[in-house]
C-alpha cells in the first residue's frame, strides 16, 4: 500500500533477477500515491496485477496469497525490501541440494530508510529443524525477518497460508516458519541474497496492546505444539522462562509508550498474563517478573499519569 519509491527498487530488484523464469504476483492495497499507476505502466509478462478496489487492513491483503495462483515454489516481500541479482538463481541451488528440506532461506544485510548499508544478519545454520528455530527464536541468536524465505506453495496453502488472525502479523511469519521447518527442516544458504529495510515499519508502529495480543496467540500456539512435539517441549522447557522474561520487559515498555486512551491493558495486567503463560508453558519453575528492576519501574510508571508522561518524554529524548 501506498509504496512511493520504494516499491519501484523492490520491483525492479525482482525483474532484474539472474533467474528469470518467474512470476510476480503484486497484491496491491487501493494505494493512492501514485504506486499502482506506476505498476500498469509496467510492460512485463511476468507480473500480475491485483488491485483492491477498497483498503484493506494488513491481514486481510496478505489473506489474499491464498486466493492466487502460484508455481511449484514461491517467496514473498515486502514493498520495501531489495532482492539482489543472484537471489533466485542461489535459491535454486539451494533446493537442488537440498531437496527434503521444506523451507528455504538466505543470508542478508539490513539497510535504512535510505538503502544504506547497516549491518549482515546474525548467522543462521544451513541446516535447521523446526525446534532449532524455535531454541534460536527464543534466545535471540538468529534474526528472522519477513523476506527471503522459500517454500512449496501446496504447503504453505495446507497450512492455510499466513496466519491472520494475529494483529498487524506480528509473531504470524514465526508461526508460519516454525510450522514449515516442522514438515521438514530449513535450509539456509550462507550467501548474502538479499537487503531488510529497517525503518518505520509495521513493528514499530504497533501499539503495545495489539503487540500483546500478538504474543498470546503465539504462545497459544506454542503451547499447542508443545502437546503434539516432545522436541518443542524439551526446547520451551529449556529457554522458555528467558524467552517470556524477555517479553515480559520489552512489552511492558511498550504498553507503557502507549496512551491509555488507546488501551485497556496496564503493564500490572500483563504481568500477570505473563504469569499464566508461565504456568501454561514452564509449569513448575519460578517465575518472578518483578523482581526484574525494568519491569517493576514500568509496573509502577504505569499507575500514575505522571510517570507515563515522564517515561514517554525520557523516550523521545533517548531516541
Amino acid at each position: 500500500k501506498n509504496g512511493g519509491h520504494y516499491v519501484k527498487e523492490c520491483v525492479n530488484s525482482i525483474l532484474s533477477q539472474e533467474l528469470s523464469s518467474f512470476d510476480l504476483h503484486i497484491l496491491d492495497n487501493n494505494s493512492n500515491d501514485g504506486t499502482l499507476e506506476w505498476l500498469q505502466t509496467l510492460q512485463d509478462p511476468r507480473i500480475h496485477l491485483y488491485p483492491s478496489a477498497v483498503s484493506l487492513s494488513m491481514e486481510e491483503n496478505w489473506a489474499r496469497i491464498k486466493t492466487i495462483p502460484k508455481n511449484e515454489f514461491m517467496t514473498m516481500i515486502g514493498h520495501d525490501d531489495i532482492l539482489l541479482p543472484h537471489y533466485l538463481d542461489e535459491m535454486e541451488r539451494l533446493i537442488q541440494q537440498h531437496p527434503a528440506a521444506s523451507l528455504y532461506q538466505a543470508h542478508y544485510a539490513f539497510i535504512n530508510g535510505e538503502g544504506n548499508f547497516m549491518r549482515f544478519c546474525l548467522p543462521m545454520d544451513e541446516h535447521q529443524y523446526g525446534y532449532e528455530f524455535l531454541a534460536c527464536h527464543f534466545t535471540r541468536s538468529m534474526e528472522s525477518m519477513g523476506t527471503g524465505y522459500m517454500m512449496r506453495s501446496k504447503d504453505y496453502e495446507a497450512l492455510g497460508g499466513m496466519p491472520a488472525e494475529y494483529p498487524n502479523l506480528i509473531f504470524a511469519d514465526y508461526q508460519l516458519w516454525i510450522q514449515l521447518s516442522l514438515i521438514g527442516y530449513k535450509a539456509t544458504t550462507s550467501r548474502h541474497c538479499f537487503n531488510y529495510r529497517i525503518h518505520n515499519n509495521i513493528s514499530k508502529l504497533t501499539n503495545g496492546e495489539q503487540y500483546q495480543l500478538a504474543f498470546e496467540k503465539y504462545v497459544a500456539f506454542i503451547a499447542g505444539l508443545m502437546k503434539e512435539n516432545e522436541k518443542i517441549k524439551e526446547v520451551v522447557e529449556k529457554y522458555g522462562h528467558g524467552m517470556l522474561m524477555y517479553y515480559c520487559e520489552s512489552l511492558s515498555h511498550r504498553l507503557l509508550k502507549t496512551p491509555r486512551d488507546l488501551r485497556k491493558t496496564t503493564v500490572s495486567d500483563f504481568i500477570q498474563t505473563c504469569r499464566r503463560f508461565a504456568a501454561d508453558l514452564i509449569p513448575g519453575q519460578t517465575f518472578e517478573p518483578e523482581k526484574v528492576f525494568r519491569i517493576r519501574i514500568a509496573e509502577k510508571l504505569d499507575r500514575n499519569p505522571v510517570g507515563r508522561t515522564a517515561f514517554t518524554i525520557f523516550k523521545k529524548i533517548s531516541s
